[in-house]
């Protein structure tokens, strides 16, 4: 079927970038209010203070880069895909290894796991600094 206007090839590329994005930063918030809830609502008894509060650390962030991830996804309708591909996987990886790690310290207390979150923090750094560099270039 055809439809009224056709897109060209390059405008329908970065509209099945901009469903990615929308659909990574719905997966991370939907998970991150479920996680979210969780924590205030069965394990507070169970983790102690400074665990609940790592763990509200990495909702938190997580929360903000999927709002970010939806951002991306809209932009890149309209900004084209290349460089908010690579701010889109910067925030994606922020999101696994800084909240990933601060999920993994705070269940289990294992040190070494908050070693992994400045790495995380540096590609949340990076997605916003590539943000402001392609706002500024449009």
């Amino acid at each position: 079927m055809q439809t009224l206007v056709e897109r060209a090839p390059e405008t329908e590329h970065r509209w099945e970038q901009a469903h990615k994005w929308i659909a990574l930063g719905a997966v991370f918030g939907l998970s991150g209010v479920a996680t979210g809830a969780a924590g205030a609502h069965l394990l507070e008894s169970h983790l102690a203070a400074d665990s609940l509060d790592t763990l509200e650390t990495a909702v938190r962030f997580q929360m903000y880069h999927a709002l970010a991830l939806l951002v991306v996804g809209a932009l890149s309708g309209t900004w084209g895909h290349r460089s908010l591909n690579l701010i889109g996987w910067l925030f994606t990886a922020g999101i696994l290894l800084f909240s990933g790690s601060l999920y993994l310290l705070s269940f289990t207390d294992v040190g070494a796991f908050g070693a992994v979150a400045p790495i995380g923090g540096l590609a949340f750094i990076s997605g916003w600094g590539s943000l402001l560099i392609a706002a500024l270039r449009k």
